[in-house]
């Protein structure tokens, strides 16, 4: 039997109680069965949006091959390390896991390229932001429930989702950090609704959520990009934190294959973070000393994060991957040519709104140029990376292959 390192813990008293929740935009009686966090966690899984983040861009396009990480693949690591570091910590499983189930599903198809495509196309309107579009998701756009629009999630799981990142205005509302230039449309209509303080960090629960997000997605893009032969192994052992983990591995498992290699290093760099975010997020607690879920929100920094010296190993890892995978020629060339579909699927649509299926033209509000832009918008968002190829091809004479 496996030694258990991390026991479960009885519940912390700065974590999110569920029993406490602050309830939802529209009042529901209580479920009998299900716990207000397991509720949103639920609605996640059964949303058409979760469903479509399995053909939506992570680094590599969906026909590049099965075995290279999707939106929903790694949405799902990111929900399995969150459970993970939320048990260890004695905090809300259920919450840290409806995030992170629920972060990614405003993304765009082709990633960051198609974001940044839909952000351009929406500058005379507002602008495009992948974050925003997940919080207008789940409280607008999934049409599912005879009461409400949206999924009517609990006010802890959008506080999660809106300060994935931390508080977006300081305390007296004005924009801060990310968004210092304004606020995304999606959010400030919500908020105007059900406040979710902006101006203060969000729960544990959430700050594990994100930090789950930067483990999940650093790792899995070494396997991705070793396995698709970007970046090899050679180029890794210039790199401090991955060079350690393979001198370890290739001593204790000599001659071992490269995919078991790979596989071995990247298990041992989670573990690494896991471990170090623990320890790091114990010795804050320690200092803070939170008897509630609010002390962690008004603590005036990040309680749930990495340490020095892991920050320090993971900025030159993050470099690493910016230089040599991101911006890897075969993915900038494949990229662009990604943001070519998604504004010109944009533009056309814009221009005949007719085109948009039938159930899309019905909401449409022809008259309003700036209602139209977001209807469009979050039209051409929803698509997956298989969809906004075929309807491409549909209505132009020349799609890029992608490849």
């Amino acid at each position: 039997m496996e030694q258990l390192l991390f026991k479960q813990q009885a519940r912390a008293p700065f974590a999110s109680a569920p029993e406490q929740s602050r309830g939802r935009l529209h009042p529901e009686a209580p479920c009998s069965l299900r716990t207000p966090f397991q509720r949103d966690r639920d609605r996640v899984v059964h949303s058409s949006a979760f469903r479509r983040l399995t053909y939506k861009t992570q680094v590599f396009i969906y026909h590049e091959g099965d075995h290279f990480r999707t939106r929903l693949t790694h949405s799902l690591e990111v929900a399995q390390i969150a459970r993970t570091m939320a048990r260890a910590l004695g905090l809300d499983e259920d919450l840290a896991e409806a995030i992170s189930l629920a972060h990614d599903l405003g993304h765009t198809p082709f990633g960051h390229a198609g974001e940044d495509a839909l952000h351009e196309a929406m500058a005379d309107y507002g602008g495009f932001d992948h974050n925003a579009q997940s919080l207008r998701i789940v409280t607008k756009l999934e049409h599912r429930y005879a009461a409400f629009e949206g999924l009517n999630l609990s006010w802890e799981t959008l506080e999660g989702l809106v300060k994935h990142n931390g508080p977006l205005t300081d305390a007296e509302g004005k924009p801060a950090g990310k968004y210092a230039d304004g606020l995304p449309h999606a959010i400030r209509a919500y908020a105007a609704m059900h406040d979710l303080h902006l101006h203060t960090f969000a729960s544990a629960e959430a700050q594990i959520a994100a930090i789950a997000d930067d483990i999940a997605y650093n790792n899995h893009d070494i396997d991705d990009g070793l396995r698709a032969g970007l970046i090899s192994l050679a180029q890794l052992r210039a790199v401090p934190l991955p060079a350690r983990l393979i001198a370890q591995v290739e001593l204790t498992y000599p001659g071992l294959s490269q995919d078991r290699l790979i596989y071995e290093v990247n298990r041992r760099l989670i573990t690494a973070m896991v471990v170090d975010v623990l320890a790091e997020t114990k010795r804050r607690v320690a200092i803070l000393q939170p008897v509630s879920a609010d002390d962690v929100r008004r603590a005036g920094r990040v309680t749930a994060t990495f340490s020095e010296e892991m920050t320090a190993a993971l900025t030159g890892l993050r470099a690493f991957l910016y230089a040599e995978l991101y911006m890897h020629p075969k993915i900038k060339a494949i990229m662009n040519d990604a943001k070519r579909i998604v504004r010109d699927l944009f533009a056309h649509f814009m221009r005949a709104p007719d085109a948009l299926p039938e159930e899309w033209r019905r909401a449409l509000d022809p008259g309003d140029e700036q209602r139209r832009a977001r209807h469009v918008c979050d039209f051409v968002a929803g698509m997956t990376d298989r969809f906004a190829i075929e309807a491409h091809k549909r209505l132009f004479d020349a799609t890029p292959k992608l490849r």
